[in-house]
């Protein structure tokens, strides 16, 4: 015959276990849903999302492993609004049941970092309006450098700097030139116009064929989205070739004869 706290502890095991193992469902099930609706995001932006999925994508940050559904509709409803939310106290927002410290700062953070970002994006910018300005931009740029790189500066339509991005990068005298990097860089940047600038660390500021195809390539690519290739810069050894400058550029943009590109010197 069994003892009677046997029979318990052999229950209590069992009842641990399914706990456990419902914990555990429950678990899977957030980083389930949380993967999707991050995705989402990451898809099609916040355009499509209610109030509440906002708070809840934003609150996933704060609490990593709880559901934070109801909370975010429990914040809506005492603030009245997603704004409502952002610009309540650190004190009004801890009063709501599930709010700690944390969450209360991120959440009161939002509005400062909006404030931020505006303040950033519609600072002054460096106007790139002479081959001069563009030269002397783009030897910053590579100042201290020693491998080759291509750069894509990217501008407005007023030729307002937007962004800089370096798109690629290699050993020294050798990078793999990719379209698909510079177009989607563009695009982000939401660029009217953009600059190209690569380096030669050999110090020989001479274009190569090379350097005549990727700009002609860039042209014909960038075209297909109405977006213009001011100038192709090559800097060596503290000094700058510009395209443009030199008129090369100008030929760049005519048709080949006979489909040849216009070749020059190697470096």
């Amino acid at each position: 015959m069994k003892k009677k706290g046997a029979d318990n502890s052999e229950f209590e095991g069992v009842l641990e276990g399914l706990t456990k193992e419902s914990n555990e469902i429950k678990l899977n099930l957030h980083a389930g849903h949380r993967h999707r609706v991050k995705q989402r995001f990451v898809d099609e932006g916040l355009k499509n999302f209610h109030d509440h999925q906002v708070l809840e994508l934003l609150l996933f940050y704060a609490q990593p492993y709880k559901d934070v559904n109801e909370l975010a509709h429990l914040l809506l409803l005492k603030f009245g609004s997603l704004s409502g939310v952002f610009e309540a106290s650190l004190a009004d927002l801890m009063s709501v049941k599930g709010v700690g410290y944390n969450t209360a700062v991120l959440l009161s953070l939002i509005p400062s970092i909006v404030n931020r970002y505006q303040m950033d994006k519609w600072r002054e910018k460096e106007c790139l309006d002479t081959s001069s300005k563009v030269g002397n931009y783009a030897l910053s740029l590579f100042a201290g450098r020693v491998n080759e790189a291509i750069c894509l500066i990217c501008l407005d339509g007023h030729n307002n700097v937007n962004g800089t991005h370096i798109v690629t990068e290699g050993v020294i005298n050798e990078v793999a030139f990719q379209p698909r990097l510079i177009v989607e860089a563009v695009i982000r940047a939401q660029a009217k116009n953009i600059i190209i600038a690569h380096n030669h660390p050999g110090g020989s500021l001479r274009p190569s064929s090379q350097d005549v195809a990727l700009t002609k390539q860039l042209i014909a690519i960038l075209r297909a989205i109405s977006v213009k290739v001011l100038d192709h810069v090559i800097v060596g050894k503290g000094k700058y070739f510009s395209f443009a400058e030199s008129g090369m550029l100008t030929l760049c943009y005519q048709p080949d004869k006979k489909g040849k590109t216009t070749e020059t010197d190697k470096n």
